[in-house]
């Protein structure tokens, strides 16, 4: 099943579908799925589907993007904060998306949950179009080339084998899910101030 998946020629309209739904709803593999076929399309050689799965990446992360944007230019919601985590990510977001969007955009698209905070911050703090766009195209490359050359590092350790690929593309996103929270941990421990020593009083 893993290999009809993976060697499917719906492939690559699905990862579009898959990324770009992706952007409001972050709960889709997309980014298995992309390292998966990419690891599979590394191990046998096949560079006619890694440049399609750059493209598929591509399209989808930008089509996405768009869709976030512009609802984030009509609610308010999108940019709701339930945690610490989101709440300095948004702030950070808020600091840098009007004097340097590309900096928020393409810096906060390789933090979990990074890519719907900035995309509907953009759209919600008034970023104009012609502003977004470029950048927003520039983040989804960057993006795309990061996932595939995950996939090409892998690549000698599955030899192209699809259910290895999908193994690994596994494994891949839990460990960087894995260790972006682990910083985040670390970094929280080292922003929050020691507690006070108790005074000793002496009693005479």
């Amino acid at each position: 099943m893993c290999d009809a998946v993976l060697r499917s020629a719906w492939l690559l309209p699905l990862l579009v579908v898959m990324i770009a739904v992706d952007a409001p709803f972050p709960v889709l593999p997309s980014e298995t799925i992309l390292m998966s076929a990419s690891t599979t399309a590394f191990g046998g050689w096949n560079e006619g589907m890694v440049a399609g799965l750059f493209a598929a990446a591509l399209v989808g992360s930008v089509l996405g993007d768009l869709v976030v944007y512009w609802l984030g230019r009509c609610s308010h919601r999108l940019l709701a904060r339930s945690t610490d985590t989101e709440y300095a990510l948004s702030a950070w977001v808020r600091r840098h998306m009007l004097q340097r969007p590309g900096v928020a955009l393409v810096g906060a698209r390789f933090v979990p949950g990074g890519r719907l905070v900035s995309t509907a911050a953009a759209g919600r703090f008034g970023l104009p179009l012609r502003r977004f766009l470029p950048w927003t195209v520039v983040s989804s490359a960057v993006w795309s080339a990061y996932m595939l050359l995950i996939g090409l590092a892998l690549g000698p350790f599955t030899g192209g084998n699809p259910l290895l690929s999908l193994l690994a593309g596994s494994l891949m996103a839990l460990l960087t899910a894995g260790g972006f929270a682990v910083a985040r941990r670390m970094r929280a421990a080292r922003a929050t101030p020691p507690p006070a020593t108790p005074e000793l009083v002496t009693i005479r």
